[in-house]
C-alpha cells in the first residue's frame, strides 16, 4: 500500500522555446532540483503540467521521464490520469500503471457536470479496471462539480483509492472527509496547507514547491513531526507567495513566468493559455524579490 505524506510537487511542463515540443532534457533538470530539496514525490501531467494541451505521445513521455528521473531519486511519482471520458480515464490509469507509476491522479470528471452517483460510478470503473492506486482530485473550481464527503467516505471503501487531493479551498469539507473516512487527504491549496493538517491531511500536492521545494516540504515535516510553532513559523514565511502568486493569474501561468524569472523554465505555455502580461511579470518579479528569490541559473531561450 502506498503511503503519502509530505509534499508532491505539481510538476511544470517545460516547452520549446516556440511551444511546439516537450523539453525533455529540462523537465529532468527540474525533477532532479525537487529531488535535491527532499520532497515526497512528483505529480506529473496535472492541472500545473497543462495536461489538457499534451498529446498522447506526449502525455506518455512525460510520465516515462518523470518516473525514471524520479524514482532513480527516490520519488514517489503520482501520474496525471483524469478524463471526464471514464474510457479514457481508464487508459491513462492502465498507462500509468504500465510505466510504473506509483499511483494515478484521477480528478472529477469536468464540464459533463455528473451526479455524486455518476462520480461514485466513474471513479469505481476506473479503480476496478486496474491495480493501481488512485488519488482523487477534487477541485470543483475547475470542474464545475465537487465529489462530496459522502461519496469520498462510499469511494475510499475500494482498496485502490487511497487519498484525495482537496482543492477545493473548504476546511469544512476536508473536515467531514477526515471523519466520514480514513482516507489520506492532501491539500490542493498551498495555502491551507498547514490549516488542512489540523483537519487531518498528511501533506500538500503543491505548485509552489516548484520554486521552494525544500520549504513546503519542511512545512509538511514540521506538521507530521508535532512541532506546531515550527509549522506556523514556517507557513507565515510561505503564505504571502502562496496566495500571492496564484492570485496574479491563472495556474501555471504565474508560476512559470516565475520560473522564467528564476531562469528555470522558459515561461511559456500553450493555448489557450496565454503567457504572463507586462503588469503580471511586474507584480511577480517584485513578489519574488520580497521573498528574497534571485536567479540563480540560465535555461537556454529564457
Amino acid at each position: 500500500m502506498t503511503t503519502l505524506r509530505g509534499c508532491y510537487t505539481a510538476i511544470v511542463t517545460p516547452f520549446s522555446a516556440d511551444g511546439a515540443t516537450v523539453d525533455f532534457d529540462l523537465l529532468e533538470e527540474q525533477i532532479a532540483f525537487q529531488a535535491a530539496g527532499g520532497v515526497s514525490g512528483i505529480v506529473p501531467c496535472g492541472t500545473t503540467g497543462e495536461a489538457p494541451t499534451l498529446e498522447f505521445d506526449e502525455h506518455r513521455e512525460v510520465v516515462t521521464r518523470a518516473v525514471e528521473v524520479g524514482h532513480h531519486h527516490g520519488l514517489t511519482v503520482i501520474a496525471g490520469a483524469g478524463s471526464n471520458c471514464t474510457a479514457h480515464a481508464v487508459k491513462y490509469q492502465k498507462l500509468a500503471h504500465e510505466l510504473g507509476a506509483d499511483a494515478g491522479l484521477q480528478v472529477t470528471p469536468y464540464y459533463n457536470k455528473p451526479s455524486q452517483e455518476g462520480i461514485y460510478r466513474h471513479f469505481m470503473t476506473v479503480a476496478d479496471a486496474v491495480d493501481l492506486p488512485i488519488v482523487l482530485y477534487n477541485i470543483p473550481g475547475r470542474c464545475g462539480v465537487a465529489i462530496l464527503p459522502e461519496t469520498v467516505a462510499r469511494l475510499a471503501r475500494h482498496t485502490n483509492i487511497i487519498a484525495i487531493k482537496e482543492a477545493t479551498g473548504s476546511m469544512d469539507s476536508a473536515t467531514e472527509i477526515h471523519q466520514r473516512c480514513d482516507i489520506t487527504i492532501l491539500s490542493g491549496d498551498d495555502s491551507l496547507t498547514l490549516p488542512f493538517a489540523a483537519c487531518g491531511s498528511s501533506g500538500v500536492v503543491s505548485v509552489v514547491s516548484n520554486l521552494l521545494p525544500a520549504r513546503v516540504q519542511a512545512l509538511c515535516n514540521a506538521f507530521l513531526d508535532g512541532d506546531l510553532e515550527g509549522a506556523k513559523r514556517i507557513h507565515m514565511e510561505l503564505f504571502p507567495i502562496s496566495r500571492g502568486l496564484l492570485s496574479i493569474d491563472v495556474n501555471p501561468v504565474p508560476l512559470k513566468a516565475a520560473m522564467r524569472l528564476l531562469g528555470r523554465d522558459r515561461g511559456n505555455v500553450r493555448l489557450p493559455l496565454a503567457e504572463a502580461s507586462k503588469d503580471a511579470n511586474t507584480k511577480i518579479s517584485t513578489l519574488l524579490a520580497e521573498f528574497g528569490l534571485a536567479r540563480l541559473e540560465r535555461v537556454a531561450g529564457a
